[in-house]
């Protein structure tokens, strides 16, 4: 059954720009879809037509009519009285309809029994019980903690929220609706990690429909099962999560490619013999301008495949300075403090060289404030932060701030890093600031562009200590994968705050989970920081036999190895051959991908395994050069 058709769609706001030009899609019952395409390429603008918020001037939409659709970046305008638990309880106005004829009902038959109205009284019973109307309460406050909506919050007036918690609310007014099409607009914007999760468990299970836009790779690859992608106007269909989506567009685009270079040959080959025979003609042999003719017909009707593009990679990478020394960061005894309540107190941390640390925890732990501490903008309650003495940081904030947002982008660059015009320019084009672009004034450019613009500015700076506070939260996939790339090529030392999944698993080498007023810190990456936690929360209790919340802070202790130089000598060999086995694998598995290139599910499976096969790798070459190090340490 269609929940949702799109038929030829097409949407312009300036004549002559469409927008929308011949999109068409369907959406069938009970499907996960995400909905994607770069900022501008309408996604939002197909949600606020299937809402009815705006008008499509040609073609058909179609929702199915027994259906109810909800659309999360909507935010109902309620009465100015309304606390967040009247706005919650807007959710079951329908059972309370069902509710007070009930009472009613009951009513009338205290007075008469008439069978009709029996009748009508187990109906609505019936269907009022089915409906979860005896449990409304239950699901209320299940809801309520999934998406962090504590008891002091319900109790506030539902205007006095910022946009996030309007947006949150939201989100538990809709689920608690039970709406059967879920139309979900950048739905993990402002929820934290445990919030996104329960969310994620919650869409797992969840019956009905849903077409979700969202710049989170993690959780589109959760929870979706198919892609339409939005590509000037119209729709590209890929039958799969987001990974099989990045590796199906790029198997299409080397296809597309290849096929129009083998046209080109072709052309270059007809057009050449033509020539000729022109040539040839006008020395004489009329009659084979008429085979050059009709050799240029058919170069014509061969032009059928337009030359693919890719959209142009930010050229970024950040400068580097030398580390010398051991330790990069000490923390000792630190503790803060805010008007009596305490964010977290007695952490003890202690960071070397070449760590890749993620700081992560739910909104209003105290992340931003300990980055703020690092950097010197705050200062500690109790304990203190020693910094490496040839520690230079490069700092990219949540909240990005220019001293003079009247300048343009240009006098920005100028000022900031006393360059040329020419170079300032130069370093603009490498960040997507081109043409007029680079004349605007810095005001009035979007958080994402802000960003963008800062980081081209932290670019120029010799650092070994990069710090990055919420470095996606801006910005859509492709500058989002910019921003990786370059911290991919960057080698120094580097902490950041982040909600973004993706970004976390592959940087994180080390976490630090702020909760409860504490630091857990863990030595591995995120999918390992989360079955390690899967573990602990299924025994309830860690190794030593204390609970498992009593885990935290513990300093890890480096075993101590028996035997000597023989032992280690032993075990380099040992990773020596891991590392040789592994290569094995990874160049074996390289010909079963090539062997299944047009096999596009088996090809899907290859990849991820190839994925875990070069974490694999990068975790025992660590340990191979690890062991070499301690070994030439000894001997030496």
């Amino acid at each position: 059954m269609i929940d949702i058709s799109v038929s030829n769609l097409s949407k312009e706001f300036e004549v002559g720009n469409k927008i929308l030009d011949g999109l068409s899609f369907q959406v069938d019952q009970g499907e996960r879809v995400g909905l994607l395409g770069k900022n501008g390429a309408g996604k939002t603008t197909v949600f606020k037509i299937l809402t009815g918020e705006l008008d499509h001037d040609d073609g058909e939409v179609m929702v199915a009519p027994d259906k109810t659709l909800g659309l999360i970046s909507q935010i109902p305008v309620y009465p100015p009285a309304y606390t967040v638990e009247d706005v919650l309880n807007t959710a079951f106005r329908g059972l309370k309809a069902i509710e007070s004829e009930m009472e009613d009902l009951s009513c009338r038959m205290e007075l008469d029994g008439a069978p009709a109205l029996l009748k009508r009284y187990g109906e609505l019973a019936a269907s009022f019980e089915a409906r979860g109307g005896y449990d409304t309460a239950t699901a209320l406050n299940k809801v309520c903690n999934g998406l962090e909506i504590p008891r002091e919050m319900r109790e506030q007036l539902f205007s006095a929220l910022s946009g996030g918690e309007k947006t949150r609310v939201n989100l538990a007014r809709l689920i608690l609706e039970d709406t059967d099409i879920l139309l979900l607009d950048e739905p993990t914007n402002h929820l934290d990690l445990h919030a996104t999760e329960w969310l994620e468990e919650y869409l797992s299970r969840y019956k009905g429909t849903v077409l979700a836009i969202s710049h989170d790779r993690w959780f589109l690859d959760k929870v979706v099962r198919r892609v339409i992608e939005i590509e000037n106007g119209r729709a590209e269909f890929y039958q799969g999560n987001y990974s099989f989506y990045v590796v199906e567009k790029e198997r299409r685009y080397e296809e597309k490619l290849k096929q129009y270079e083998k046209e080109q040959a072709k052309i270059d080959q007809l057009q050449e013999a033509a020539d000729k025979l022109h040539l040839w003609a006008f020395m004489g042999a009329d009659k084979l301008h008429k085979r050059a003719f009709s050799m240029e017909k058919r170069i014509e009707r061969l032009r059928t495949t337009d030359r693919p593009t890719k959209e142009r990679r930010m050229d970024i990478k950040f400068g580097e300075r030398e580390f010398r020394g051991d330790e990069v960061m000490v923390v000792k005894g630190l503790g803060k403090s805010f008007e009596g309540r305490t964010l977290f107190s007695d952490v003890n941390l202690l960071v070397e060289g070449g760590e890749r640390i993620a700081l992560l925890g739910d909104n209003g732990t105290g992340k931003s404030t300990l980055i703020k501490m690092i950097m010197g903008e705050e200062e500690p309650t109790a304990g203190k932060i020693r910094m490496g003495p040839t520690v230079k940081i490069g700092y990219l904030p949540q909240i990005i701030h220019f001293d003079h947002p009247e300048r343009n982008l240009v006098d920005t660059m100028i000022y900031d890093l006393d360059c040329s015009t020419q170079t300032a320019r130069n370093r603009l084009a490498a960040f997507k600031f081109q043409g007029e672009d680079v004349f605007k004034s810095v005001s009035a450019l979007s958080g994402g562009e802000q960003s963008r613009l800062r980081l081209c500015m932290l670019m120029d700076e010799k650092i070994n200590l990069l710090i990055l506070d919420e470095p996606t939260n801006h910005l859509d996939v492709a500058s989002r994968e910019w921003i990786e790339e370059a911290v991919e090529t960057y080698e120094g030392n580097l902490l950041f705050v982040s909600h973004d999944r993706y970004f976390i698993n592959r940087f994180a080498t080390r976490i630090w989970m702020l909760e409860d007023g504490h630091i857990t810190d863990f030595d591995g990456t995120y999918e390992e920081y989360q079955d390690a936690r899967e573990r602990k929360a299924a025994a309830g209790r860690d190794d030593s036999g204390a609970p498992a919340s009593a885990a935290r802070q513990v300093k890890k202790e480096k075993p101590k190895r028996p035997g000597g130089t023989k032992e280690l000598e032993k075990q380099v060999n040992v990773a020596e051959r891991e590392v040789s086995k592994a290569e094995e694998k990874m160049f074996e598995l390289e010909q079963e991908i090539e062997a299944a290139a047009s096999n596009y599910l088996r090809l899907q499976e290859l990849y991820e395994q190839r994925t875990a096969l070069e974490y694999e790798i990068a975790t025992l070459y660590t340990r191979w050069e690890k062991l070499a190090a301690e070994l030439e340490e000894v001997q030496g």
